[in-house]
C-alpha cells in the first residue's frame, strides 16, 4: 500500500500534509498524531467519511492525497478530573494502577512484534553510566555529510531514555523507525502483513555496535590510563581474551598466542551443561580445525582462552537457538541452565589478571568477615540497619570501566518464551535495588522477586534466560573512610 499526504482536523486545529505510510500499522499513524496534538493514542478516535480507524489494520478506511481525516480526543491535561478520589487498596489495583502507585519506571508500547527491541532497551537502561553517556551526547540525526545511521540510533536512544524518565508508557516510534532504516531485516513483514518477530540478541548486538561508534570513552582528569579506549562501549562493556593455539597433530609446532576482544561471553548449552559457569568454560576450551604451517594442511588445534581484561558490565548470551534445516527455523534449546545472582569470574581469568584481582577480593573477604562478626555479637540484640554511605571504585586505577575484583551482581535478564527466535515473546527483568526487581513486559511493568528471576533458567515453555547483564559488585565503605568513593556519575572523587 502506498504513502499519502492527508489533512488532519482536530477541533479548531488543522494540520496539512501529514504523511501516512499505509504499509505500517495504524498505531504508528496514531503515534504521529500524538506528536502533533498531545492526544494519547488510546484516547484518539480517528474518522474518515464515517469509518473509524482501528489500531491494527486499516479496515474500510480508504485514504488518498489531500483527504481530510477527523481526529477526536482530548489531551490528558484538558480532561476534567473528579475533585475527590475513592481510596483504592493495593490488592484491588490492576497492573497499571500498581505501577503508578509504586512509582515503577516507564513501559514501552509494542508497535507490532517489537518486544525484542523493548526488552533490549529496558535491559541496557539499567546501566547508569550508559544513561549518563547518552545524556551527554550532543549529536543529532544528521550531519553536513548527510544521514549517519550510528548518529540516528544514538540520538534516538538518548531521547527515548529522556522520555522514559518522565514515567508512564512511552511509544518508541522514532527508535523503531531508525532501526528499520539502518537494518532493513528488522522491518521484514510476516505472512499476516505486520512486522515479523526478530532475534533480541541480534538487536542488542546492533544497538551496542552503533553506540560504540558514537559514544566517546570517559576520562578522569589528571589520572593516567594504561589503555586509550576509542569508545565508551569498549571501555565499559568490552573484555579481552589471551588466546593460546596448540596443534594436536604436530607436537614440534610451537604454541602461538594472540589476543581477542569481546563484548559478550557465550554460554554454550550441551547435554552436560547444567550451570552457566560450566557453559562458559566449555567455550573457552575448544578444538578448532585450521591451517597448520608446519604440516601445510588443515589440522586440529586446541584453543584455550583466558580473560585478561574484565569489563565493568559483563554480557552473557545463552546460546539457546540452533538452525533446523528441515523446518528452516532457529529452534530453541529449552534445557534448564542455572545462573547465579552473584557471579565470580575469577576462574575464567588469566593468572596475571587473577593476581591483579587479589587485593580487592581480599577487601571483600575482610568486609564479609566483619559483617559476620558483627552479626554474631548482635545475635541477641535488636540490630539497627545502617544505610551504607560510600562504595569503593570498582575499576583499576589505571583502567576506568574495568572490574577490579571479578565479582559481579546480576543486573538484568532478557528472556524469551516460545519455540524459535523468530516467534514467541521477549521480556526484560531488571534489578531496581538489592532484592527488588521489575518485570518489563512491553507497556506492563510490575514488581517481581529474586525467586521469580531465578525461575527463568529454562526447562519448559515458561520464559527462559537468553541474555544476562551482570554489573560490578560494589564494596561498601565505612562512613568515616577517606578513600575515594563512587559518585552518581560513576567516577571516583
Amino acid at each position: 500500500m502506498p504513502t499519502y499526504k492527508v489533512k488532519v482536523k482536530w477541533g479548531k486545529e488543522s494540520y496539512p500534509d501529514v504523511e501516512v505510510d499505509t504499509d505500517e500499522t495504524p498505531l504508528l499513524f496514531k503515534a504521529q498524531l500524538f506528536a502533533l496534538t498531545g492526544v494519547q493514542p488510546e484516547r484518539q478516535k480517528v474518522m474518515l467519511k464515517g469509518s473509524t480507524l482501528k489500531d491494527n489494520d486499516w479496515g474500510n478506511v480508504k485514504l488518498k492525497d489531500g483527504v481530510t481525516v477527523l481526529l477526536m480526543g482530548s489531551k490528558e491535561e484538558d480532561i476534567v478530573v473528579e475533585p475527590t478520589e475513592k481510596t483504592v487498596f493495593v490488592e484491588d489495583m490492576n497492573e497499571s494502577e500498581l505501577a503508578t502507585a509504586l512509582d515503577l519506571p516507564a513501559g514501552l508500547t509494542n508497535l507490532g512484534n517489537t518486544c525484542y527491541m523493548n526488552a533490549t532497551v529496558q535491559c541496557l537502561k539499567s546501566v547508569p553510566e550508559l544513561r549518563d553517556a547518552l545524556q551527554s551526547y550532543k549529536g543529532g540525526g544528521t550531519t553536513a555529510g548527510g544521514i549517519v545511521p550510528a548518529q540516528l540510533i544514538t540520538a534516538a536512544m538518548r531521547d527515548l531514555y529522556l522520555s522514559m524518565e518522565k514515567g508512564s508508557t512511552v511509544h518508541p516510534i522514532v527508535l523503531l523507525q531508525v532501526l528499520h532504516s539502518t537494518f532493513p531485516r528488522f522491518a521484514e513483514k510476516s505472512e499476516h502483513g505486520g512486522f515479523a518477530q526478530q532475534d533480541a540478541n541480534e538487536c542488542w548486538t546492533e544497538l551496542v555496535r552503533m553506540l560504540q561508534q558514537k559514544l566517546p570513552a570517559k576520562q578522569i582528569e589528571g589520572v593516567f590510563q594504561s589503555q586509550a579506549y576509542k569508545s565508551f562501549i569498549e571501555q565499559y562493556f568490552g573484555g579481552t581474551f589471551d588466546v593460546e593455539w596448540k596443534c594436536t597433530e604436530a607436537e614440534d609446532e610451537s604454541t602461538t598466542r594472540s589476543t581477542e576482544n569481546f563484548l559478550q561471553l557465550s554460554c554454550f548449552i550441551s547435554q552436560d551443561v547444567r550451570y552457566m559457569h560450566s557453559g562458559l568454560r566449555s567455550k573457552m576450551q575448544e578444538q578448532i580445525t585450521k591451517f597448520s604451517p608446519t604440516l601445510e594442511r588443515n589440522a586440529l588445534y586446541n584453543k584455550t582462552s583466558k580473560v585478561s581484561r574484565l569489563p565493568a558490565y559483563l554480557t552473557v548470551q545463552f546460546v539457546r537457538f540452533y538452525f533446523k534445516e528441515k523446518e528452516a527455523i532457529n529452534a530453541k534449546i529449552l534445557k534448564d541452565v542455572k545462573f547465579p545472582l552473584d557471579f565470580d569470574a575469577y576462574e575464567l581469568c588469566s593468572p596475571a589478571l587473577q593476581e591483579k584481582l587479589t587485593p580487592m577480593r581480599s577487601r571483600f573477604k575482610e568486609f564479609e568477615d566483619a559483617q559476620l562478626e558483627a552479626a554474631m555479637k548482635e545475635k541477641n540484640k535488636t540490630v539497627e540497619t545502617k544505610t551504607p554511605v560510600n562504595t569503593a571504585p570498582y575499576w583499576f586505577d589505571d583502567d576506568l570501566g574495568s572490574n577490579n575484583s571479578g565479582y559481579y551482581t546480576l543486573q538484568a535478564v532478557l528472556t524469551h518464551r516460545g519455540r524459535s527466535s523468530s516467534s514467541g515473546h521477549y521480556v526484560a527483568w531488571v534489578r531496581q535495588s538489592n532484592d527488588s526487581w521489575i518485570k518489563c513486559d512491553d507497556d506492563t511493568v510490575s514488581p517481581v522477586t529474586n525467586e521469580e528471576v531465578l525461575k527463568l533458567s529454562g526447562g519448559g515453555d515458561w520464559h527462559c534466560a537468553y541474555v544476562l547483564l551482570y554489573g560490578p559488585r560494589l564494596l561498601e565503605l565505612p562512613a568515616s573512610t577517606d578513600e575515594p568513593m563512587i559518585t552518581e556519575a560513576g567516577t571516583a572523587e
